[in-house]
């Protein structure tokens, strides 16, 4: 499987890997070089998330502060 860059994908796409590289972090059975990689995946992952729920919230704040700002 290959894997597509972090910066590359959606919220929901993100947010889907990182629930999946949890459950096989949980799940156990993983070399150290394996679980490492995977970690690390997971904390960009993580980002990303983060990144994207920011500029959603900046949008919808924007979004508010125009309307507001119309009364």
């Amino acid at each position: 499987m290959t894997e597509r860059p972090v910066d590359e994908l959606g919220y929901e796409q993100a947010r889907d890997e990182l629930a999946e590289v949890v459950r096989a972090l949980e799940a156990g059975g993983l070399g150290l070089d394996e679980s490492v990689a995977l970690w690390e995946r997971g904390e960009a992952l993580a980002r990303r998330c983060e990144e994207q729920l920011a500029g959603a919230r900046e949008r919808v704040q924007k979004v508010l502060g125009e309307a507001g700002s119309s009364d």
